[in-house]
């Protein structure tokens, strides 16, 4: 267990210390060989030309070949119809003298040189068939209407499968819908079938892609029959057709086709396309609809074909395992079908196939093999051909399951290793090798390349390099001064230099040098910073009338330094040969435009590095001409036929014609809008009124404007009539308590259909057997009634009348005759406290008699009469809710604790407020108190201070008490453990002793009321200095001894300061005054507070 671990930790060291990518080696050093092209794994080959089975390798020295066929050595020598190609393994297999059959094999082709053996994948080859179809009589089908039906093509098996479609005798494809489709097997499918289904040319093909050619099946011939038609016909099809389901074809509820049973399963592999499909039959034809039972559907991947009968999953994942739902449906049932889908997998790599290794003597490395699949795939090693069993025992070389780990290796163990993954759904073949090599660095680059980028792209700069050890990269910039490192560069395993986005102050000259234990070389390369193309000012979309001028403006902003090149294009095309088209550095003129030059205009400007384009359309147009012809026909008492032929259109479609008409019997010389009918249409019914004198024309209008009006038609006359309609917008209200007024939108001159027109005004009190009043009145809008009851219900209806009848009985309208103001008061008010902020008032609503009006709602005027508490003002300030509706309470929020209130409640309706209430009273408990109103600290001394304070301004109740918390604060402003004191509500000040001098504190303090504590008032201070230290410093300056010391001192330096003098005097230089000036006096230097060193004496 302990060398498993051990093992484990050095392939992790390894991983990290040196994580070698793959390299590609020069050509001129030595190197095992590596298959640069092979066939596929299936090789499926066109019988008709020579089999070409590929295989390069690259290798120094450059590698021999040689190949097996099924598993055993294949001479090519001795096949005189195989040959392989110079250079190469590729073997070529002329067909001329031999049959492609005969070749049908799994080959495998082996690339050695000194340095080792790498081989290729197994190719299987197999030649692409397209059999004929096999010879059959089919006979015509004959079927009842509505019944199901299905067409089978059972095409030739064929390498690959044919692609199945169905066409007709003139190779049209056959029309397919949600009622005929083609299934994944190619056979048709009918979920019901029409008379027009009859032909006799269904007609399966069969396309073989490799060999491009196509088979077709003997026609079907189809007839459908109705249930009397087959009676008629049975005899004559009797003897020589099939008759399919003889039973009447009622409606009836879906059944699958395909596929059948309630259920089915289907295995499907990774990477590849799973298609499902149901198809129903039924009467109507079934909608089909899919659902994962065991999840969603992935929504990128999923694709519905044929209608929605096949369900496509393109690049099938494990997450696509599960149970999918079908259902067929029409309006008489639905049916389903479960399909159970199984992923599994084919080996695939997980981080990749194995990468050749290049390593220095003495490294060591990795070759690492991890591939997945379904069931889990076995991994197998080989070296150089030769299963690693039995292949020389390396001492430096240990396989640990998926990885082979390589230790201190040395010259001669260059070899070639295959990596083989296999399950029972395929395998992965890998070859990778391990060069030992000792080379110096090389620079691959070519020297003093220039790069050019666009300003602000990515800027990559290349050091392609090899060298065993691998050699390690490092950029400098121009002057070399340090390596580049951190933003804005990235750097590349491969050398590559990056510059995320480039700028102009990163252009210059870069070298790159690539170093191992063998040496080191250096390379130049230059990076130019170009700026963008842009295109300022773009093409912009253009109308143009006919014969006029079209400008298009593309102004560009380009590097100096690059050629551009400015380029237009129509319709993605070039431009017209023609003098009109005037092309200048940045615009496009095009000249007495005409409907051809209608397009797409495109400005293109080019360099070497980028590119920017525009483009804008030209549509070139004019309004129509107006129409023409105008014709009246099929006149009757109330419409007529109106018929034009609609003039030019100028190249811009009619979208629609606009019908005018003037009535000169009652608006002369006007013309109104009588109806629009779209552009295609040339006709129009036009529905017209009685008494009236029509002149119709019409108008056309294109994406331009519109026409010109056409010439007027000649004048229709319609006769009168009583009126068609009553007035609308029938409404009864009142203005005053005892009045109700009547009104109405009156009609119009066309629509009073005679002469004489006036209203008949009828109305009665609603829920009260009455008969209807009435009163005629001339053509006005508005009837007043008085001497009504105050606001009682009505019933009113308008009639149109005329000289030649009346309007149709008019509906009954409902409206009220005038408000009061109401007469009670709301009874039985009270409050009912919630909290200290908030009241609920109750009421009992007024008797509906008693409101006399539209009821709107209640308002509550409440006021704050005074606080309970002693020493607050009074207050008088009164506030109003309204509580809209009829509603029989309220709430009173934000209310002041601790208050006394007073409120009453009144109605009000569409004319104004009732009485009030008796006015009512209650009080608020008591809440929180505010803060206290201030926090002083006074007579601070040396560990114990005063603190003063003032009640709070909001007391919300009785003060029972303030609470005092304190703590002291570091240098670091950290706070310190609290300390909390209870004081008594009559005390405004508090002394706190036992506090540490020279020492920052903060207090809290808050004050309670009996509902619990408010927000705090805070406060900071610092405790004085410790005046017995001070005092200490006095006393120790007094004393006879420390007098007698620094006398001592300043005889010394008094001493020494002579012969310094006496030194200098001498020639000596002796750097007092320097040190004088540098070093103050240690006797003159302030004293410590937190040492008690000394001072300065004074």
């Amino acid at each position: 267990m302990m060398e498993r671990r051990r093992m484990e930790a050095a392939l992790l060291v390894l991983l990290l210390v040196h994580l070698v990518a793959a390299l590609e080696v020069p050509l001129d050093l030595p190197q095992p060989p590596t298959i640069t092209h092979q066939s596929p794994k299936d090789y499926i080959i066109d019988p008709r030309e020579n089999i070409i089975i590929h295989c390069e390798a690259k290798g120094k020295p450059h590698p021999s070949f040689s190949w097996t066929r099924n598993g055993t050595h294949f001479d090519t020598d001795e096949d005189p119809n195989v040959s392989m190609r110079p250079h190469s393994g590729t073997l070529v297999v002329d067909i001329g003298r031999a049959k492609a059959d005969q070749y049908e094999s799994v080959y495998q082709c082996t690339a050695r040189n000194k340095h080792g053996t790498a081989v290729s994948n197994n190719i299987v080859v197999r030649q692409s068939r397209s059999p004929l179809w096999s010879k059959e009589k089919i006979k015509p089908i004959v079927v009842q209407e509505g019944v199901s039906l299905v067409l089978p093509c059972r095409p030739p098996a064929g390498l690959p499968p044919p692609i199945i479609f169905w066409m007709d005798n003139y190779f049209q494809r056959l029309p397919q819908s949600n009622r005929v489709s083609q299934s994944l097997n190619g056979d048709l499918y009918f979920s019901n079938v029409l008379p027009e289904d009859s032909r006799s040319d269904y007609i399966c093909y069969a396309r073989f892609p490799y060999t491009q050619t196509i088979q077709q099946k003997q026609p079907i011939s189809v007839r459908v029959l109705s249930l009397d038609a087959i009676n008629d016909t049975m005899a004559a099809f009797y003897n020589d057709t099939d008759l399919f389901s003889d039973d009447p074809a009622d409606e009836r509820r879906p059944t699958f086709l395909v596929p059948s049973g309630p259920s089915s399963s289907k295995t499907v592999l990774r990477g590849q396309v799973l298609e499902m499909e149901c198809i129903a039959e039924g009467l109507p034809t079934p909608d089909i609809s899919w659902t994962k039972v065991s999840g969603e559907l992935p929504a990128k991947r999923t694709h519905f074909l044929h209608y929605q009968r096949t369900l496509r999953i393109v690049n099938v994942s494990e997450s696509d395992a599960g149970d999918y739902r079908c259902t067929a449906r029409n309006k008489l049932g639905s049916v389903h079908h479960n399909i159970h889908i199984m992923v599994k997998a084919a080996p695939y790599w997980i981080s990749g196939a194995p990468k050749n290794l290049v390593l220095a003597p003495g490294e060591n490395g990795v070759l690492t093999c991890r591939a997945s699949g379904t069931p889990k795939p076995s991994i197998s090693w080989a070296m150089n051909g030769i299963p690693i069993e039995n292949a020389p025992k390396d001492l430096s070389r240990k396989v640990e399951d998926d990885t082979v780990i390589f230790t201190d290796v040395q010259i001669g163990s260059s070899a070639v290793y295959q990596c083989n993954v296999s399950n029972p759904y395929g395998y992965l073949l890998s070859n990778a090798f391990v060069n030992v090599l000792s080379e110096p660095p090389r620079v691959l680059t070519q020297a003093n390349k220039v790069y050019q980028v666009i300003k602000n792209h990515r800027a990559l700069i290349d050091c392609a390099s090899f060298g065993s050890p691998i050699p390690k990269i490092t950029w400098f910039k121009d002057s070399r001064a340090s390596t580049l490192d951190g933003d804005p560069y990235i750097f590349h395993d491969n050398g590559t230099l990056e510059i995320h986005t480039a700028q102009a102050h990163n252009g210059g000259k870069y070298t790159c040098v690539a170093r191992n234990l063998l040496g080191k070389e250096e390379n130049h390369v230059i990076l130019e910073i170009k700026e963008p193309t842009r295109i300022l000012k773009q093409p912009e979309y253009k109308v143009v009338q006919r014969g006029r001028s079209a400008v298009f403006h593309c102004k560009v902003k380009h590097d100096p330094t690059l050629v551009p090149t400015m380029t237009w294009l129509k319709d993605d095309g070039e431009l017209p040969d023609d003098e009109r088209f005037i092309v200048d550095s940045d615009s496009l003129t095009i000249t007495q435009v005409t409907e051809i030059d209608a397009g797409v205009y495109t400005c293109i400007m080019n360099t070497t590095l980028d590119h920017d384009s525009a483009s804008a359309e030209l549509t070139v147009v004019e309004r129509p001409d107006p129409p023409t012809d105008l014709e009246l026909t099929d006149q009757k008492k109330r419409s007529v036929q109106l018929t034009w032929i609609s003039g030019d259109d100028h190249n811009s479609p009619i979208t629609k014609f606009l019908i005018q008409y003037e009535d000169s019997l009652h608006h002369r010389g006007h013309w109104h809008n009588l109806t629009e009918v779209p552009g295609t249409r040339t006709t129009a019914h036009l529905k017209l009124s009685p008494y009236a004198h029509y002149t119709f024309r019409v108008l056309a209008l294109n994406a331009v404007d519109y026409s010109l009006p056409s010439f007027p038609s000649r004048v229709f006359k319609t006769e009168p009539a009583a009126p068609d309609e009553n007035p609308t917008g029938v409404q009864g209200f009142g203005t005053e308590r005892d009045n109700l007024v009547i009104s109405w939108k009156p009609l119009t001159g066309l629509q009073s259909n005679g002469p004489g027109l006036h209203y008949r005004v009828m109305w009665r009190q609603k829920a009260v057997n009455s008969d209807w009043n009435s009163a005629t009145v001339a053509n006005t809008s508005k009837f007043v009634v008085s001497g009504t009851p105050t606001f009682v219900p009505y019933e009113i209806k308008v009639q149109a009348v005329n000289d030649y009848g009346a309007a149709a009985e008019p509906a009954i309208s409902h409206g009220f005759s005038g408000e009061d103001l109401p007469a009670e008061a709301p009874d039985n008010v009270q409050a009912v406290v919630v909290n200290s902020t908030l009241a609920e008032v109750h009421w009992d609503p007024v008797p509906s008699k008693e409101i006399r009006g539209h009821l709107k709602g209640y308002k509550v005027y409440y006021w704050r009469e005074r606080s309970l508490h002693k020493h607050n003002p009074h207050h008088v300030e009164k506030q109003i809710l309204t509580f809209s509706g009829n509603h029989s309470h309220g709430k009173l929020p934000g209310l002041h604790p601790y208050s006394l209130y007073s409120f009453n409640v009144r109605i009000f309706n569409g004319k104004g407020e009732g009485p009030p209430s008796t006015t009512q009273q209650f009080e608020t408990p008591e809440g929180v108190p505010g803060a206290p109103t201030s926090l002083l600290v006074t007579n601070t001394d040396l560990d114990s201070l005063t603190l003063e304070w003032s009640p709070p301004h909001v007391r919300n109740g009785r003060i029972t008490g303030y609470t005092l918390k304190y703590q002291l604060v570091n240098n670091s402003n950290e706070l310190g453990p609290v300390e909390e004191l209870a004081l008594p509500a009559n005390e405004t000040s508090v002394t706190l002793s036992n506090l540490r001098h020279s020492t920052r504190y903060k207090f809290y303090l808050n004050a309670k009321t009996d509902r619990g504590a408010g927000p705090a008032i805070s406060q900071e201070t610092v405790t004085i200095m410790d005046e017995a230290v001070a005092s200490r410093q006095v006393d120790i300056a007094t004393q006879g001894w420390f007098i007698g010391l620094m006398c001592a001192i300043a005889l010394l330096i008094l001493i020494l300061l002579i012969i310094c003098f006496i030194q200098r005097n001498k020639g000596g230089k002796y750097p007092v005054k320097e040190k004088e000036d540098a070093h103050t006096d240690p006797e003159f230097q302030p004293m410590k507070d937190d040492d008690c060193t000394f001072g300065e004496y004074r």
